[in-house]
Formats: C-alpha cells, sequence, structure tokens
C-alpha cells in the first residue's frame, strides 16, 4: 500500500508558490493576486487605526474626567430655612472629611465650597464656575498640580486665585493680573441683595487637558470661598478620590456610612455614565462597520482563487491523473488564498501600529497642510488626537482578518478539489 503523503506536504507549498508566482500570460492571477493583498493590508490598517483611537479616546477622557474631577461627590440633604430656601451646607465638613478618609479604598476628601459667578477684566467677561479649597488639597490633584501646562506659582494660591487656561484666554488675563470676581447672591441690604465683587490677583493658570474644564474652572482659597459665597464655617460638598475609580460602587455604601444619614453620593460614573456609554457603543458601531471592511477584503482572495481555478483547469485534470487527491488540490488553492490573507494581516498590522505610535506628527501634518483648525477641542472635549495600541485589539483585529480570509479561500479550494479531471482534459 503505497504511503499517503502528509497535509501541507512541501510539494503542495511548492505548487501553491508556483501558481502565486505565475504571471498572468502563463495562466496565473498576480494582478488579482495584488489587489486581494492591498485590500487585507488597508482594511487590517484601517481596523487597528480605529481600535488604537478608540482606546486613546476612552483612556484620555476617563485620565482628564479622574484627574481633575472628584471620583464621587458628597452633599447634603436639603434643608429647608424658615426663609423658604433650602440650605445644603456642611456644617461640621472637617469632622466628616475625617471620617470618610477612614474607609479603606478611599485615598483623599477635600471639602469644598463650590458656586458659579463671573469674572471680568477690564471689558471682557466669562462665566466661571469657582471651587473654594485649600491649598494642600489643591496640591493632590493630579491634572491641577501637575497639569500638560501651567504658568505662575502654585505655592502662592493663597494670595490669589488660580485659573484654567480657557478662562485665561478668554479674559485676556496672565499671572499678575487682578481679575473680579461677580456673584449675584451677594451682600444682604435692607433693600435687598445686592452683587457682590471682589478682586483677586491671578497667580497659576493651568491646562487640566479638557477644554470644558479649563474653560470654566477657577480655584479660590477656602477661606476667602466662604466668605464671598455667604458659606462662613461652612462647605457645599466633599470632594472624594479612591484607589479603583472604576470600582466605586462597591464603596458607596462604606462612605455613605461614614459620612451619616444625610449624606448623598455621586459618583464619576452617574456624572459621565452617559457620555461612556454613548462611546461604547459607537466603538461597537465602528468595529462591526470596519469587520464588514475586512470581510469585503477578503472576497477579493475569493475572486481571484476562482479565476485562479478556472485558468489552472488543465493542471488540475493533469495533477488528478498522476495521483494527487482531493485533498492535496483542496490544500494547494487553500495554501493559495491564505498566503495572501497572511501577508496582507502582516502588512496592516505593521502599517497600522506605526500609523497609531506616530499619529501625533502624521496629524501634525495634516493639520498643517489643510491650513489649520481641523481639531476643534470645543467640539471634542480634549487637544489631541490620542491613540492607545493594546495587544489585545491588535490581535482582535489579527484574528477577524485571518479567520475571514481562512473561510473564504475554503469555497473556491473546494471547487478546485472536486474538478472531474477527465472534464478538465476533454478539450485539451
Amino acid at each position: 500500500m503505497a504511503n499517503t503523503p502528509k497535509p501541507f506536504a512541501p510539494f503542495e507549498w511548492m505548487i501553491a508558490w508556483r501558481y502565486l508566482r505565475a504571471r498572468r500570460a502563463e495562466g496565473g492571477v498576480s494582478v488579482m493576486t495584488v489587489i486581494s493583498l492591498v485590500g487585507i493590508t488597508l482594511a487590517v490598517f484601517a481596523l487597528i487605526v480605529t481600535l488604537a483611537v478608540r482606546s486613546g479616546f476612552r483612556a484620555e477622557f476617563v485620565d482628564t474626567i479622574l484627574g481633575s474631577n472628584a471620583h464621587v461627590t458628597v452633599y447634603n440633604m436639603g434643608e429647608v430655612l424658615d426663609s423658604g430656601q433650602i440650605d445644603r451646607t456642611i456644617k461640621d465638613y472637617t469632622a466628616m472629611a475625617e471620617r470618610v478618609s477612614e474607609v479603606d479604598g478611599v485615598i483623599r476628601v477635600a471639602p469644598l465650597v463650590r458656586a458659579q459667578a463671573m469674572a471680568n477684566l477690564r471689558q471682557s467677561n466669562s462665566g466661571i464656575e469657582i471651587y473654594g479649597i485649600s491649598a494642600a488639597d489643591l496640591l493632590t490633584i493630579p491634572r491641577i498640580a501637575n497639569p500638560e501646562t501651567s504658568y505662575g506659582d502654585i505655592t502662592r494660591f493663597d494670595q490669589g486665585i488660580a485659573i484654567g487656561s480657557g478662562v485665561a484666554h478668554e479674559l485676556g488675563a496672565s499671572v499678575g493680573d487682578k481679575i473680579k470676581i461677580i456673584s449675584p447672591n451677594g451682600v444682604k441690604t435692607a433693600f435687598g441683595t445686592s452683587p457682590r465683587v471682589n478682586a483677586y490677583e491671578v497667580v497659576y493658570v493651568f491646562s487640566a487637558g479638557r477644554y470644558d474644564i479649563d474653560r470654566t474652572r477657577t480655584y479660590l482659597p477656602i477661606q476667602d470661598a466662604q466668605a464671598f459665597f455667604n458659606r462662613e464655617g461652612g462647605a457645599t460638598e466633599l470632594e472624594v478620590m479612591v484607589e479603583d475609580p472604576e470600582a466605586i460602587d462597591g464603596l458607596i455604601p462604606q462612605i455613605i456610612a461614614a459620612a451619616g444619614d444625610r449624606a448623598l453620593p455621586f459618583t464619576w460614573l452617574e456624572a459621565s455614565g452617559g457620555f461612556l456609554r454613548a462611546l461604547e457603543v459607537e466603538d461597537n458601531v465602528m468595529f462591526v462597520i470596519l469587520s464588514i471592511l475586512v470581510l469585503i477584503a477578503a472576497m477579493n482572495i475569493v475572486s481571484g482563487l476562482i479565476m485562479l481555478v478556472k485558468n489552472k483547469g488543465r493542471d488540475i485534470g493533469i495533477l488528478r491523473t498522476m495521483g494527487l487527491s482531493e485533498g492535496s488540490v483542496l490544500r494547494v488553492f487553500f495554501i493559495c488564498g491564505a498566503f495572501t490573507g497572511i501577508i496582507g494581516t502582516a502588512l496592516g498590522v505593521i502599517f497600522g501600529c506605526l500609523f497609531a505610535i506616530y499619529i501625533d506628527p502624521i496629524f501634525s501634518t495634516v493639520n498643517w497642510l489643510m491650513g489649520g483648525g481641523v481639531w476643534d477641542p470645543a467640539i471634542r472635549g480634549i487637544y489631541a488626537l490620542p491613540a492607545e495600541l493594546h495587544f489585545a485589539d491588535v490581535m482582535s483585529a489579527v484574528a477577524l482578518s485571518l479567520g475571514l480570509s481562512f473561510i473564504v479561500t475554503i469555497f473556491p479550494a473546494r471547487r478546485a478539489a472536486r474538478m472531474n479531471p477527465v472534464e478538465a482534459l476533454r478539450y485539451e
């Protein structure tokens, strides 16, 4: 009994290679092979770049959110005063902050006086959100104490006001200028409440990396904020940061127990959850759309293989009469298609990873060629196009491309294997 050759024997690879490099005049389809190769390369390139930008967007947004905002904000339930107003002031904020800071997983608690006001410098006005905070607590906010860019001296915070770069741009203010802060809820007189106006020296200008934060955020020493907003001896909220922000929901019961029965927590997931969910839906939709693009590119392999099978019908008939099995013929044409998918995937991974790594200079060049203004931070919230490569994302793109390439290759390969050698050689 003759020995049956093992699957993917050397002669099968040799035949497949001859078919792949055959010129069109020899019955090959090298042009179709090149088209298939380019299609797979571009599809995988687009998929990897999209996944990298998607990961970069989420990481950048979450980093700016967590680096400059509370992971949990603790408020007090409102108390109705005799005047009919609702008072949420936390009177014993020092004791409450100490209790909350003892909860396992909590790394920072800062009392705040938070309110809205208007800033004025010369003829310019800007709506701002003021955070009254101690100098020691301000130094523990990552994106404020160690921002992307900053001007002035944060150690002089007790002597003035710290403002976001967007506020500074809107007012035309710089370090050393004195800006007016105007609050409509000011001094109470016999004729009603008159606006309160105070001037503060700008000692520090920060850029947190998030447009909406830089555009409105300002920090005042907590004593000045308490006096300015009539909150003497009280705070409006506690700013809490934890070790693992993604698992914040598990700490909420402990934080409430430590803060007291009147405490109302509000987490960063509740504040930004809608945006993050929308981002996740968009990510999934983009992955599906680009997966279809990879499938379309993989279908070019089918077209090329069908033409190759048609052109090589005589060869298939001769090989079959020489004793080549259906399985060997199938594997020969499977290798032809799979080889195109593998090379195209490899090139797509290389180009996609390089593009994601060097996305900043590439995007800067595009922005320069377009005359600037391609990226508007007022719309997108961040100042640059981020990209973050993850091994899992690259592997998902590789698995999708190779899987589709291998699957679509099977059908024309089976057609070649089932070709009747008598019919193939009848008219030869």
